[in-house]
């Protein structure tokens, strides 16, 4: 499996770090941006909170259920985006998934208002 491989995945199962070191994961939609991924959750997520506090990831192809297909797992360091970048992930999401995509980032935007939601980018580090 490669990097972009995960990219081309329906969802890939993110993998967070909790304080005591135990992972935590769960499946999300990802899309490929340049040489990066790039996610899209609530800011209040708890997922959120363990990337700012350790930015060290896991990602595996997975459905929609976190059922991972295969064995194999990459590692990256994730950033929380700003207003600006987390624009720009809700633009690739919407664009990787279609009208799906479009209705979820948009409703979510409706509701939430658009600090209610943030991107994250990942980029790929070695094990």
């Amino acid at each position: 499996m490669s990097w972009t491989d995960l990219g081309k995945s329906r969802a890939v199962l993110l993998t967070t770090y909790r304080k005591d070191g135990s992972a935590k994961g769960v499946p999300i939609w990802a899309a490929p941006d340049g040489d990066r991924l790039v996610v899209w959750t609530q800011a209040s997520s708890y997922k959120v909170k363990r990337i700012r506090r350790n930015p060290a990831v896991a990602l595996q192809i997975c459905d929609m259920r976190g059922n991972t297909k295969g064995d194999e797992v990459l590692h990256g360091t994730a950033t929380v985006l700003d207003a600006d970048g987390t624009e720009h992930v809700r633009k690739v999401i919407s664009g990787k998934y279609g009208i799906l995509g479009w209705l979820t980032v948009n409703t979510s935007k409706l509701f939430r208002g658009a600090s209610g939601t943030v991107g994250i980018a990942i980029a790929q580090t070695q094990p």
